[in-house]
């Protein structure tokens, strides 16, 4: 349980821990596979900042299961930061490079993989930077958790976990690759890393 600086308790509560991650991005890739009928001309996008990590290590397990498959040669890194609609309330937004693996995205069938599904708005402004690079056959959704609470006519294709949040309630997600090997967790305690929490 942590302390704000108001004195107020925030509840911490984990709901994901690295085995679930693990186990969750495994069967997510399996679907990806199964879905498309094995890996051909798939793509993997990564939505910042955790979403793209997240497609590496999904793109690694669909490489483990699909012979031929270059996993660095499937993903790539997608930017939605200039398209986001609340860029008036949030200007502050540190934008990430856009990467796109050497195929392109055109005639694909692209992946967007993010940690948490909320509002949809995300995805939405995901659509339209994918509109200005060109034009994929299909576009599917992976996430690690979807907290419901959708603002928009968006969902999942591929689910690594349904969480059912209050909106007071907070979903934090911590991954190796973005919040270090070691370290203090979201209450200042120390922590192990790959985890997904509720906060409220």
């Amino acid at each position: 349980m942590s302390v704000p600086p108001n004195g107020s308790r925030t509840r911490t509560r984990v709901v994901l821990s690295a085995p679930d991650i693990d186990r969750a991005l495994t069967r997510i890739a399996h679907e990806i596979i199964e879905g498309n009928k094995g890996a051909d001309d798939l793509i993997l996008l990564g939505i910042p900042r955790r979403g793209h990590p997240l497609a590496r290590r999904l793109a690694a397990r669909i490489a483990a299961t699909e012979p031929g498959v270059d996993p660095d040669a499937i993903v790539g890194q997608l930017d939605v930061t200039m398209f986001r609609d609340d860029l008036r309330r949030h200007p502050t937004r540190t934008p990430h490079a856009t990467t796109l693996p050497p195929a392109g995205i055109d005639d694909k069938v692209v992946v967007l993989v993010d940690d948490v599904l909320y509002s949809g708005r995300t995805i939405r402004a995901a659509l339209d930077a994918l509109a200005d690079l060109g034009r994929p056959r299909i576009i599917r959704l992976a996430v690690l958790v979807d907290r419901g609470h959708r603002e928009l006519p968006i969902r999942a294709d591929h689910v690594g976990k349904n969480l059912p949040t209050s909106s007071a309630e907070r979903v934090r997600v911590r991954l190796t690759e973005t919040d270090g090997a070691s370290g203090a967790n979201f209450d200042g305690a120390g922590s192990a890393v790959d985890e997904v929490v509720i906060e409220g």
